[in-house]
């Protein structure tokens, strides 16, 4: 996230200097791919090149201070990357964006999301894989997520979370009838949590215009970070940030919501599920 600010600013601060990134490139001595690739957020800049780009657009004072200090904050590493070999190159960038939001708004058709899993089941759920991996490597997978949940659904301001479920989530076993009964009632828990909204969107609703599958709606504090969509696929995942494409997800995520069951109906629904298993 750190990363996205410091380039959105210095694509601005180019622009409003008139430059070209070939310009740039020439003045700072490196290939203008480099600087399209701090400008795209895909590679991070040295401190000492953010610093010859601000004199070149003549930025002084406080405003290069803070600046210089992004820079400095956009190349540490996050807490998971000691860890980091347990988990897909794909994934790192969402941990980062995941700690840095506000607000949640994501759908899932199949499982439960990673924020709100058991022990038990996200484990059950990495075993379902085709291909395991070691045993060691699950267990380093599993505390990442266990660490992810702590670090956002217990932190001192927590972000908003409105999270829509299809049916199939709360019915299909996973794990086995205690692992599955455990993952149930960890969820009516965290649904009375005044920053967590849990709906179901019930058999009964037919068909529905997110079949396609799940997806997550991600914004951010500050007005100059846009809104992000995240879709995830088996071997990878896409980022979305187009005003239209996000906008067109707002329409998707509202229509799910209006025909969703409402949180105390979807308490009352999981809790007959409980019973069930």
């Amino acid at each position: 996230m750190r990363r996205r600010r410091l380039a959105a600013e210095l694509q601005r601060l180019r622009k409003a200097s008139g430059l070209t990134r070939d310009q740039v490139a020439d003045h700072a001595g490196c290939a203008p791919v480099t600087i399209t690739r701090i400008e795209s957020a895909t590679s991070s800049a040295t401190v000492a090149l953010v610093s010859v780009m601000l004199d070149l657009y003549e930025v002084t004072g406080e405003r290069r201070e803070a600046l210089i200090q992004l820079a400095r904050d956009a190349r540490k590493r996050g807490w998971w990357y000691t860890l980091s070999e347990a988990i897909p190159e794909w994934v790192h960038s969402y941990v980062g964006l995941e700690e840095e939001a506000a607000t949640f708004q994501e759908y899932q058709s199949e499982f439960v999301p990673g924020l709100l899993q058991t022990e038990g089941y996200a484990m059950a759920v990495m075993r379902s894989a085709p291909v395991l991996p070691s045993e060691e490597e699950l267990e380093r997978r599993l505390a990442i997520r266990m660490q992810r949940q702590e670090r956002v659904l217990d932190r001192v301001d927590p972000p908003k979370m409105w999270l829509i479920l299809n049916e199939a989530v709360i019915r299909r076993p996973v794990g086995g009838s205690g692992t599955m009964r455990d993952q149930l009632l960890r969820m009516i828990d965290l649904s009375w949590r005044n920053h967590v909204t849990i709906q179901v969107l019930p058999f009964a609703a037919g068909v529905h215009p997110a079949m396609d599958g799940g997806f997550t709606i991600l914004s951010f504090p500050k007005p100059a970070d846009p809104d992000t969509v995240y879709v995830e696929y088996w071997q990878g995942s896409v980022y979305l940030e187009r005003p239209s494409e996000v906008e067109a997800y707002n329409l998707l995520f509202n229509h799910l919501r209006a025909r969703g069951l409402g949180p105390d109906q979807t308490r009352d629904l999981i809790t007959q599920v409980v019973r069930e298993v």
